[in-house]
């Protein structure tokens, strides 16, 4: 009974793999001039601009009124383990293109638009953050 018990538990132990982290939560992107909040929007997830500063908003101006509460990211649906697709809003250029989200590294998220399917792609690695938001500029 004490090698069964035994067993069991170095199995637990040995086999149990951390839940793959989940993109739901603030993340700031590149150069820190938006954080984006991840949360679920009703079957799915969408990321809603918390935050950005003067110059992203000065640069968004022609195409959205207020970027703050402007959402970017919808229709994120988990395709795989750490991958995600949806829809990204890109205000400066006033597009919307097929976004696809993956895990790089703990705390690192790659997010990348595509136009014309994978013709013309960029990508960011925007970093998770758990400050308070800045105050406004």
């Amino acid at each position: 009974m004490r090698l069964l018990a035994a067993s069991a538990v170095l199995l637990l132990l040995t086999g149990a793999q951390e839940p793959p982290e989940s993109i739901e939560g603030r993340w700031k992107s590149p150069g820190g001039n938006s954080i984006i909040d991840i949360a679920p929007c009703g079957a799915s997830l969408c990321g809603t601009v918390a935050w950005a500063s003067e110059k992203a908003k000065h640069d968004s101006r022609k195409t959205v009124d207020q970027l703050v509460g402007t959402q970017l990211l919808t229709n994120l649906a988990q395709r795989s383990q750490g991958r995600w697709q949806g829809r990204l809003f890109i205000p400066d250029k006033n597009m919307r293109v097929t976004a696809k989200l993956q895990l790089a590294a703990p705390g690192q998220l790659k997010v990348s638009g595509c136009l014309a399917g994978r013709a013309l792609c960029k990508s960011e690695l925007w970093t998770r953050t758990d400050e308070p938001l800045p105050a406004p500029d």
